[in-house]
């Protein structure tokens, strides 16, 4: 069966076209690729899905699928959405006043 192995970051994308017998895993697709070596990734530090979809080293393959190597997450989304609003977020603004205010 044929499938697709696919490492990408922000500067490059490299996408690998791998031939393999009915009934493997991920992880054999993976190897197969090359890509780990080739890009020099620490296999302890992999995440692996399947069309986009979390998926275990060890889950079978169907003819055509597309297998991403993930990096972990150096930092939670929710908390990285947090920091670049604090960024971008205005100075707060004194207080005006205005028709219906006491002065």
């Amino acid at each position: 069966m044929k499938v697709t192995v696919i490492w990408a970051t922000p500067q490059l994308q490299d996408v690998v076209a791998v031939e393999l017998p009915p009934g493997a895993a991920i992880a054999d697709a993976v190897r197969r690729s090359g890509l780990v070596a080739q890009y020099g990734l620490d296999p302890a530090t992999l995440r692996f899905a399947r069309h986009g979809v979390r998926a275990a080293p060890d889950a079978c393959l169907a003819e055509g699928d597309r297998v991403e190597i993930t990096r972990a997450l150096l930092v939670d989304p929710k908390v990285a959405r947090v920091r670049r609003a604090r960024v971008k977020a205005p100075a707060p603004r004194a207080a005006r006043a205005g028709p219906g205010t006491a002065n």
